[in-house]
């Protein structure tokens, strides 16, 4: 079996060496690039399994960078950053950004989300199951493939694979640490807003109306659960 491929773009060497040697201890192949522009060239020739992405970068930063990737994969990327307002965060998440960490932070730490975000992808193997019909709402598991009134909807990977999971099991009440689990590989590391995140997005694609959603609906103190 091939090592898993990490693509490390950080313009702090030090940064990038000790980041480098960490993954490398725990068995990933590793390549590393200090700017944008050399990322998305490399990018175009070859995906990795997994990025680690600085947020300020020279030249392009690392929200450019993740816009122009999604625009043609869903390769997982954990963003790195020396800034801590949760309005950067979130909107790291937004643009499909699997996890955050946050600068000064520990290499094992490091490992351990990037162990947990791989972790969830290989987990990601379903059954052969027909689609998933609810009125005017199709979801394929084997095209991963949702759409609505005859439109197809672009969901990102993770975005599906929550969907999936909550379509799965109509009105089955998740909370945002079991949905952390099953769908992104649990870690004590990741923040369960990142749940919140995913399923606002969800709705805001999936839903009529987005503030009064009728499919994904927050069961209140307790998680969340999908309405047939």
């Amino acid at each position: 079996m091939n090592a898993t491929e990490i693509l490390i773009v950080e313009d702090e060497p030090s940064i990038a060496e000790v980041v480098e040697i960490y993954l490398r201890r725990a068995g990933y192949h590793v390549q590393a690039v200090r700017d944008g522009e050399a990322a998305l060239k490399l990018l175009d020739q070859h995906l990795p399994d997994l990025i680690v992405l600085d947020v300020m970068l020279p030249g392009m930063d690392g929200f450019s960078i993740l816009r122009c990737l999604r625009d043609r994969s869903d390769v997982p990327v954990i963003f790195i950053t020396a800034r801590r307002e949760e309005v950067e965060r979130i909107a790291g998440l937004e643009l499909g950004a699997d996890d955050y960490v946050v600068k000064p932070f520990s290499p094992q730490e490091l490992v351990s989300r990037v162990r947990a975000v791989l972790r969830r992808l290989q987990r990601e193997e379903y059954r052969a199951e027909k689609p998933l019909i609810f009125g005017d709402l199709g979801i394929d598991s084997q095209t991963r493939l949702v759409t609505l009134a005859g439109q197809e909807i672009p969901l990102t990977g993770r975005e599906f694979d929550l969907l999936w999971l909550l379509a799965q099991h109509p009105r089955q009440v998740f909370t945002r640490e079991q949905l952390l689990e099953r769908v992104w590989g649990y870690s004590e590391y990741i923040d369960p807003g990142t749940v919140t995140v995913h399923l606002r997005r969800l709705r805001e694609k999936i839903e009529k109306d987005a503030s009064h959603p009728v499919r994904l609906i927050t069961v209140w103190g307790v998680g969340y659960k999908f309405e047939p």
